[in-house]
């Protein structure tokens, strides 16, 4: 199946350096991360075409059959335009239609107020203390989340992003005031030429310092020249305040990347959200 959307190309392109399995079913793709199965977007369904009205209930048997033990569902659609319309039959059913903005940069410039107090290096995931930095500031952005299982779901994919960085795909990256860790994210590439950001945060008792501007421009740079990318995609809702921060070292919309989810129910054991990457 072709995948028109760079977002979800990249999706996929970062899940496979991981370890996780794509499947091509014609009309969809299985996307499956068995060493993560909580990461519900490591374990979804890519859909070649935006499903047809009255077709829920075919998509959600396909979805349960790949991935019976998961309480929640979840559904990539192809394509670029970002139509939400049309999907009724599953926001009656609880469904959250979403449309991410998918952004790209060729060429990057410093933000208007660069932030020059901070330190700003790769972390050593090996090490302790970097690890346990980086969790602590994803965390710290996800107040909502239940405790104990966002942060195992974080602990993994920190072990995945570990491996990647020795691999030489890549690194994550922090922004540091003293000893503290305080703005963060990765950027790993499969040598294709493209280069993914993942999970921008800052500590909520830090923003508006220019620190994640900042950040997205040295990491930027690191794209382009160690790991030699010629487009940098980085996704992004489009109503959040951050992504002034991207527009604002050089990024700009290139198209919008259509998801759909729904929440296991009360009694599932499904706890672990996630997120897509961003």
């Amino acid at each position: 199946m072709r995948i028109d959307s760079l977002g979800f190309r990249t999706d996929l392109m970062l899940l496979s350096l991981q370890g996780s399995f794509v499947e091509d079913r014609g009309d969809h793709l299985v996307v499956r991360s068995p060493s993560n199965p909580g990461y519900w977007w490591g374990n979804f369904l890519l859909l070649r075409d935006p499903p047809a009205p009255g077709t829920r209930e075919r998509w959600e048997r396909a979805f349960a059959s790949e991935f019976p033990a998961a309480g929640h569902f979840a559904f990539g659609v192809d394509g670029t335009s970002g139509n939400t319309a049309g999907y009724t039959d599953f926001t009656a059913t609880g469904y959250e239609v979403e449309a991410s903005a998918v952004m790209t940069a060729t060429a990057v410039h410093e933000p208007a107020h660069p932030n020059r107090e901070a330190n700003y290096r790769a972390l050593d995931l090996a090490d302790p203390g970097d690890r346990e930095s980086a969790i602590a500031l994803r965390l710290a952005n996800a107040p909502r989340q239940e405790a104990a299982g966002h942060r195992e779901f974080l602990a993994r994919s920190m072990d995945s992003m570990a491996a990647l960085q020795v691999a030489g795909a890549g690194a994550w990256f922090g922004a540091f005031l003293g000893t503290r860790m305080v703005s963060g994210l990765g950027l790993f590439s499969d040598g294709s030429g493209l280069a993914r950001f993942q999970s921008v945060d800052t500590h909520p008792d830090f923003r508006g310092r220019g620190l994640a501007g900042t950040l997205v421009h040295h990491v930027s740079t690191y794209g382009f020249t160690t790991l030699g990318a010629t487009t940098l995609v980085m996704v992004a809702d489009p109503g959040y305040h951050a992504i002034r921060v991207y527009r604002s070292v050089g990024f700009e919309t290139s198209e919008l990347q259509v998801q759909l989810e729904r929440e296991p129910l009360a009694d599932s054991s499904d706890r672990t959200h996630g997120s897509p990457a961003a």
